[in-house]
């Protein structure tokens, strides 16, 4: 029964010589079994009630955060697609990635760089090359007492340099200290075994131009060549080549050797090939990363209860799932002649019913093996003008910095959200604090009002000389 009716009821049943009990009216007044009221669940009550408008607001956020983390998710997804296309689109990409084979790794190996021109060479390793170096004549140990004396180390420059010893280098530690500190182009070590310490000094540069000598002064240390520091010799498809270093550049364009062994008169066939191992790579997660965008574009559109995805309505998203059905189906065209891959099919790369792709790997990997060049027409065209070009385009348009249409989209969203989150500060700091202060006021003045009552109604009881208990 409600206070009201209680309150109406009691009256009713309350004739006037009768007394009245205080403590019934109040419960029925106020629901409560003793007088009073609950003041902070009435102001409570009361503010919910007000924040209304507020609680629409913070709903608009919710569908907003909702709206952006999927719309991230997309920009995500289609970046991701981007960079693959653009990496089959570069000349420094992993469709112009080469591997080298030799004939013989044991004397010569090879790798080649992004774009190395494909085909065959021919390599005989006359002699490696060496890297100059000196044998000092053993003394007892590393730190035995050198007499007076000196030795004279004169580059490849002709440049002559004389180190001393006895007095302030009276050790091969000594020596070799001194040695290094003057940046003379050679390095030092004392070499110690069975018969002694001795003195190496080897050349910082390989082959010829790092050749020098070193001649010993009187009652000092001796020496001798251990290596007098040659080029190597070599010859790259039938021309003589020389090499200070056993790694040789330049010989063959994007080309470097590695020369391991000599084998005068041995030939070793070089074959430079697309590594189809890394455009093969590149094609699969260009696929994979192309079906990830398509899921998360599938869910946009499913229902899930009564309601589709938050982006359902995204004209944006619409057009980037239009954008990506259409790209597949881009045709390549020679400007002269014919073509084996003239679309993705050709690679064995199928459209599934749910727009996500399928990769025949037999299909694929023959068409790399044979075919190498037709795909890589096909991605790349005449001019890095082909299929990742024609894709890049597209997707640019939905992810630029600058004014695509996921950027936009998402600076508006985060715009709209803060300015909803304005409207909610301002509402509860201009409205909604004023309201709780004012009625917590209210309220607890009513409060102390209601506390206050039974002793006046006893005051007035005792007025009109009626009794002031009731018998239950």
């Amino acid at each position: 029964m409600s206070s009201v009716s209680a309150l109406n009821s009691l009256l009713a049943s309350t004739s006037s010589t009768s007394a009245i009990d205080l403590s019934q009216i109040l419960q029925a007044a106020t629901g409560a079994s003793t007088p009073g009221i609950d003041v902070t669940a009435a102001v409570n009550a009361a503010v919910t009630a007000a924040q209304a408008p507020e609680t629409a607001w913070e709903n608009q956020e919710s569908a907003l955060q909702s709206q952006s983390t999927a719309l991230t998710q997309l920009q995500t997804d289609t970046t991701n697609i981007d960079n693959d296309v653009q990496a089959l689109n570069s000349i420094t990409g992993p469709l112009s990635a080469r591997t080298v084979t030799s004939s013989n790794s044991s004397i010569v190996s090879a790798s080649a760089a992004s774009g190395a021109a494909v085909g065959n060479h021919t390599v005989v390793v006359t002699s490696l090359a060496s890297t100059a170096s000196w044998a000092s004549g053993a003394v007892a140990s590393a730190t035995t007492a050198l007499a007076a004396g000196s030795f004279t180390i004169t580059d490849s420059t002709g440049k002559a340099h004389t180190i001393s010893t006895g007095t302030g280098t009276s050790t091969l530690n000594d020596v070799a200290s001194t040695i290094n500190s003057d940046s003379l182009g050679v390095t030092a070590t004392v070499v110690t075994d069975a018969t002694g310490a001795r003195l190496a000094i080897v050349s910082n540069t390989s082959g010829s131009a790092g050749s020098f000598s070193v001649t010993a002064g009187t009652g000092g240390l001796t020496f001798a060549a251990a290596d007098p520091g040659l080029n190597a010799s070599l010859t790259v498809d039938g021309i003589q080549i020389a090499s200070a270093s056993n790694t040789v550049t330049g010989a063959l364009p994007g080309i470097t050797l590695n020369l391991l062994n000599a084998s005068p008169g041995t030939n070793v066939s070089l074959t430079v090939a697309p590594d189809t191992t890394q455009a093969a790579a590149a094609i699969n997660q260009f696929v994979t990363d192309y079906n990830t965008a398509v899921s998360d574009l599938n869910t946009q559109f499913t229902f899930s209860g009564s309601n589709e995805g938050p982006l359902a309505t995204d004209s944006a998203v619409r057009s980037l799932q239009s954008t990506l059905e259409g790209a597949l189906s881009y045709t390549y065209t020679p400007a002269s002649g014919t073509t084996t891959m003239s679309n993705l099919s050709s690679m064995g790369i199928s459209v599934n019913n749910d727009g996500t792709l399928t990769v025949d790997s037999g299909t694929l990997n023959d068409a790399l093996q044979n075919n190498f060049g037709d795909v890589q027409n096909f991605f790349q065209g005449a001019a890095m003008n082909g299929f990742a070009n024609s894709m890049d385009q597209q997707l640019t348009n939905f992810i630029s910095p600058a004014d695509g249409a996921f950027t936009l989209d998402l600076s508006s969203m985060s715009t709209e959200y803060s300015g909803l989150q304005t409207d909610i500060s301002n509402f509860e700091t201009n409205y909604i604090t004023p309201l709780k202060a004012q009625l917590t006021s209210d309220y607890s003045e009513a409060e102390i009002a209601l506390q206050q009552l039974p002793t006046e109604m006893q005051q007035i009881n005792t007025e009109l000389g009626l009794n002031n208990t009731t018998s239950h």
